[in-house]
């Protein structure tokens, strides 16, 4: 990945950062703003969601994540000491083995535990039971601090059930009180599974929907089950499973082939795309794990347009930003675009206008096709 991206070092007022959901605000799902980043015009507009038709056409296809967000947040007692912790699940791996986040309680959220070790256990309620075995990524040795670990984790009746019972979901000391799982859940959700909500997602809709459906856009679902994102270090994401759909790698051909734009709602999708899509541009369907970072000295084959919300400085999405935003000046011969300059004025333009950052903010639409 590219040492530095777009807008890395801005400053994010705390008054940005959304405190709550827009519905606890008196606003709308598909209310909340729109800043829309129009690459080859080099132009930037500012909108509500709601407006969001204005911007496609027929044959535009929007590729959604279809995946549910869990209650990926438990109390937890050491079993060393019974000292009060939170554990947050974050991707499920084969064989009963999760990685986890040990967190300990905090003011307004739970705060990073720093001391963890392999061999810690901790018990859950109803039976349930978490032992840590090994850093992820294992990179050192066993003892090594990590903020992410492998571990052997029991929820007795299936991870499902077990967290719609006794978790809740994640949440970080901007959200300043807890709020129900509904909340958290985005209009496309299917299969339980991220740890955090998919929120691009989340201004969407069933009416929205049925006017894009109205105008000829296309819809094609595929899943990415996302892991904890507060990456406080900013690290790169880590393995994340993923299931794109024959049907939806043949839609994305097709609308290719056709000259229609492919707009991925949220990096999640544009990872899982980009994971199954080769050199040539050809997107095949595929499941399984990616840890695929996506930058801008990468050549994005699969979509040319995104569906975002604003990204904390210095985090890993931003040169995913970049990444989408510079397919409009791929082959474009006499085009001449600042790529990086225009999305630091869209960001600029978004603090200056009092946008908010966050899973329950605005929202950021990028389009790298004409």
């Amino acid at each position: 990945m590219a040492a530095a991206s777009v807008t890395a070092d801005f400053a994010l007022p705390a008054a940005l950062e959304a405190a709550e959901p827009p519905e606890a605000r008196g606003v709308r799902r598909d209310e909340v703003r729109l800043l829309v980043s129009n690459v080859p015009a080099d132009s930037i507009e500012h909108a509500r969601f709601v407006d969001l038709p204005r911007w496609v056409r027929p044959g535009d296809l929007f590729v959604v994540n279809t995946s549910g967000t869990l209650n990926a947040a438990v109390e937890a007692v050491s079993g060393d000491d019974g000292r009060a912790f939170e554990i947050h699940l974050s991707t499920r791996l084969p064989g009963g083995f999760w990685t986890v986040e040990v967190r300990e309680p905090g003011g307004k959220a739970s705060r990073p535990y720093h001391d963890a070790g392999a061999g810690m256990t901790f018990r859950l309620p109803a039976d349930g039971h978490v032992r840590l075995l090994a850093p992820y990524p294992l990179t050192d040795a066993f003892d090594a601090p990590s903020r992410l670990w492998m571990a052997a984790v029991e929820l007795p009746g299936g991870f499902v059930r077990y967290l719609d019972q006794h978790g809740f979901p994640i949440r970080y000391s901007y959200v300043q009180r807890s709020w129900p799982a509904s909340l958290y859940q985005t209009v496309f959700a299917t299969e339980p599974g991220s740890a955090e909500m998919p929120s691009a997602g989340r201004p969407f809709t069933p009416e929205l929907v049925t006017r894009l459906v109205s105008r000829g856009v296309e819809i094609a679902p595929l899943l990415l089950h996302t892991g904890v994102s507060s990456l406080e270090s900013h690290e790169p994401p880590y393995e994340e499973f993923y299931r794109v759909p024959r049907q939806t790698a043949a839609r994305v051909n097709a609308a290719r082939r056709e000259g229609a734009r492919v707009i991925a709602v949220g990096t999640t999708v544009v990872r899982a795309l980009e994971t199954v899509t080769g050199d040539s541009g050809r997107t095949s369907p595929g499941e399984g794990w990616t840890d695929l970072v996506v930058a801008p000295d990468r050549p994005l084959r699969s979509v040319n347009g995104l569906i975002t919300g604003l990204h904390e400085p210095r985090a890993t999405h931003l040169a995913l930003l970049e990444a989408v935003a510079r397919v409009a000046t791929a082959g474009a011969g006499s085009l001449r675009i600042d790529v990086r300059a225009h999305l630091e004025s869209a960001y600029a333009e978004a603090r200056r206008r009092g946008y908010l950052w966050h899973e329950f903010g605005d929202s950021h639409l990028i389009l790298a096709k004409a």
